[in-house]
């Protein structure tokens, strides 16, 4: 075989050191996921990736979603592998063991919410807007099987109508998902806010052959042991995570010079003015 560019060899070199110490017996490494996927998204792999154990995790999650090259070095870039069934949740408890294994991959901390463009000091409604300006990115996010139902979702009890904040639907889990959105630290009442939530859609919206709604809480920072005694002994199923608005390529020492929305739209006030002006 001849046309391989220098590049390439390197590639196939590395490719072969990498894996050739996998303890895989000889007759089952064609099983392995980097067998299953594209030449491309291998180098991406083994250029972005350090150890053998994560590449494999990454091949695995490609086979099974499909992923492009783009969007593969989009989650390695977001370090997925080590978000990805990290939340605090109580899905074991209140949950069949299938569906709570399930849910639990699902859910993700935190979740990388940088493409907002937005600051730590946003508000609560200046994050449920970009997220909708920016819905299908969300969408990724969340990951694979979330179907957006509506935004102030409207639910009415006993004459008094409440807003759920963000409400999907989850393809795969057969289930209504409540996500709240708490521009502040986690708050023990936040979660009887959100169980209420839970308990009314269950008996409005949710069909009888659907599975129980689930819960997402959504903060903007939060500490283990407060959320555990929260969602202890809770009947209703409730996933707590932190998010992350700003970009994490950014160096550390710029992130505090970020400009707020309301610093730039001064700015372009004035530019407004200055131009009027000539």
């Amino acid at each position: 075989m001849e046309g391989f560019s220098r590049r390439n060899i390197f590639r196939m070199r590395a490719f072969y050191t990498s894996y050739q110490v996998v303890p895989q017996a000889v007759a089952q490494l064609e099983d392995l996921p980097i067998f299953s996927i594209p030449w491309g998204h291998n180098a991406v792999l083994l250029e972005k990736l350090k150890d053998t154990k994560t590449r494999l995790w990454y091949a695995q999650k490609t086979i099974q979603n499909g992923w492009s090259r783009s969007i593969l070095e989009m989650w390695i870039e977001s370090d997925l592998h080590k978000r990805e069934g990290k939340a605090i949740t109580n899905f074991k408890e209140t949950l069949p063991k299938i569906q709570s294994d399930l849910a639990e991959q699902a859910m993700r901390d935190p979740y990388c919410l940088d493409f907002l463009m937005l600051t730590d000091e946003a508000k609560e409604r200046e994050i449920e807007q970009g997220l909708m300006d920016h819905l299908q990115k969300f969408l990724l996010e969340l990951g694979e099987g979330f179907a957006f139902v509506g935004r102030q979702y409207p639910i009415c009890v006993e004459g008094d109508t409440y807003y759920v904040d963000l409400l999907f639907f989850h393809t795969k889990l057969r289930c209504y998902v409540v996500v709240e959105l708490k521009a502040k630290d986690f708050d023990p009442k936040d979660v009887g806010q959100i169980n209420f939530y839970l308990s009314a859609i269950d008996d409005t919206l949710r069909h009888p052959e659907d599975r129980p709604t689930i819960g997402i809480l959504l903060c903007k920072t939060k500490k283990k042991l407060k959320v555990e005694y929260a969602v202890r002994n809770l009947k209703k199923p409730i996933s707590v995570s932190s998010y992350d608005l700003i970009v994490k390529s950014l160096p550390k020492e710029l992130k505090p010079s970020l400009p707020t929305i309301e610093q730039i739209e001064t700015e372009l006030s004035k530019d407004l003015k200055k131009k009027k002006k000539r």
